[in-house]
């Protein structure tokens, strides 16, 4: 198996040299990873990784979603169980099968993120199949137990400049203090403000109150901050406050996964909810307006504080009760839905929406939004700024219709730039390795075209790539 060096490239041959050339100018910049959720134990105690199996295959819903849908459990697979019950724990067998299925994931993202990762990070250069399984094993364990092999020391390895963990206000943020603590490398701190780790607030199991569990983390949030959350002016006090926790660890963003865009300004009605539902008295509307207030509430935490805001609706999270009852959240139970954003994100546009202080970026897993509302509203607003394709379309044919649907409107420069959005830390380097030889092929179109020049080609794909990740989420200062 050999990594093509012009995969993905456009098959015409003069486009495909144009692209070429434009990849060049971006392969070897430093990665910025603005959004994403690799675990920060991970850096900060720098351990080892585990066996191949819960490296690559447990942990990733993209990899055990497509298994299941061939007929493989989760508990086959080492899922581990809401309720104790056994999984699979031999690594090597949950490998075997993996590999056995490897040909269920041709022509996905999911394979040219993985064959870039064999061979790239662990030198691999065979196919994978239940042939090979044991041979692969053997190797990636083996490399594992290397020093060089640390995550620190892929951190490095793997060019990254920043990279942006997500953790709830009532999460630890030890490890990132751990990271600060570190002795600066190259002149750069590994933690804390401009540092190579940042957090990210992440409220969405607070501003939810049918989530089994609300009114204790509500509870929680309050002894972390030390200030009494049975009201709704001391509950959004203690949010505003933990907020500050996170910007001294670092965070430059605030990230939000409501199940839609709507927002609702009424503070008012935002309390009575509250109150409500502390009592144990929500309604199932009244459920589903609580995040919409609340959302408006974070725009104005953000006018405040700084933090950029990040805005990642329509998926109907666990919408195979099966899978969620039993293993829980984040098995790959998760469908993207029909989402609307212009008179959704209104009201708070209205109050913020041309304040020079607010900065939002939307993403959407609704692909007919793209050209309809999220492009309108990119360019309408100073504010807005429109996410990269995630989830299920971070995919080349995805990317490729993102640029295509967007740029018209909304130009280059309203776009955020490339995010990895990914818990599987060794495929960082490929993710960004596709987004950018999907960008460098669609500006080849437009220089082949003669809509745009090599020089402004050149200009756009370096942006794309860095500097616009780094100027709108913050990263800059």
């Amino acid at each position: 198996m050999t990594l093509h060096p012009d995969r993905l490239f456009p098959a015409d041959e003069r486009t495909r040299a144009i692209a070429r050339k434009l990849h060049q100018r971006t392969a070897d910049l430093p990665l910025v990873s603005p959004h994403g959720h690799v675990n920060p134990r991970l850096l900060s105690e720098n351990r080892p990784f585990p066996d191949p199996a819960r490296l690559f295959v447990v942990p990733d819903h993209y990899l055990t979603r497509m298994l299941y849908s061939q007929g493989y459990t989760p508990d086959q697979l080492g899922v581990p169980s809401a309720d104790g019950s056994p999984s699979e724990t031999d690594g090597r067998v949950i490998w075997r099968r993996f590999a056995e299925n490897y040909h269920l994931f041709r022509g996905t993202p999911s394979k040219l993120w993985l064959d870039y990762t064999f061979a790239e990070v662990f030198g691999i250069y065979k196919p994978l199949s239940g042939e090979t399984a044991d041979e692969f094993y053997d190797h990636l364990s083996a490399r594992l137990t290397e020093p060089d092999f640390r995550p620190r020391a892929l951190f490095d390895r793997f060019n990254l400049e920043v990279l942006a963990t997500t953790e709830s206000p009532i999460d630890s943020l030890d490890p990132h203090a751990e990271l600060e603590a570190l002795p600066a490398q190259d002149g750069r701190k590994w933690g804390g403000r401009g540092g190579k780790v940042v957090t990210t607030f992440r409220p969405d199991n607070l501003v939810e109150p049918d989530w089994p569990g609300w009114a204790d983390r509500v509870a929680k949030l309050g002894e972390i901050t030390g200030i009494d959350t049975s009201t709704f002016d001391g509950f959004l006090e203690a949010l505003r406050a933990r907020r500050q926790d996170f910007i001294a660890a670092g965070a430059t963003c605030s990230d939000h996964g409501n199940r839609t865009a709507m927002t609702v300004d009424d503070p008012a009605k935002a309390a009575e909810i509250f109150d409500k539902a502390l009592q144990g008295k929500t309604e199932a509307a009244d459920a589903a307006l609580f995040p919409a207030l609340m959302l408006v509430e974070f725009a104005r935490m953000s006018v405040e504080d700084g933090l950029v805001m990040q805005l990642h609706p329509g998926s109907w999270r666990n919408h195979n009760d099966w899978l969620h009852k039993g293993w829980g959240r984040d098995v790959g139970g998760d469908i993207p839905d029909h989402t609307t954003y212009t008179r959704d994100l209104k009201p708070l546009l209205d109050a913020f929406g041309n304040d020079p202080r607010f900065r939002m970026v939307v993403y959407t897993l609704d692909e007919t939004s793209f050209s309809r509302e999220l492009a309108p509203l990119a360019g309408g607003y100073p504010s807005v700024f429109i996410g990269a394709p995630w989830w299920f379309l971070d995919s080349p044919e995805g990317i490729r219709r993102f640029r295509e649907a967007v740029h018209e409107t909304a130009g280059f420069y309203n776009t955020a730039g490339f995010v990895d959005d990914t818990r599987a830390f060794c495929s960082i380097p490929a993710r960004h390795d596709v987004a950018r030889r999907i960008d460098a092929s669609f500006l080849a179109r437009l220089v082949a075209e003669h809509r745009m020049t090599d020089d402004e080609a050149g200009e756009v794909a370096v942006d794309l790539a860095y500097h616009l990740p780094r100027k709108i989420y913050g990263l800059e200062k």
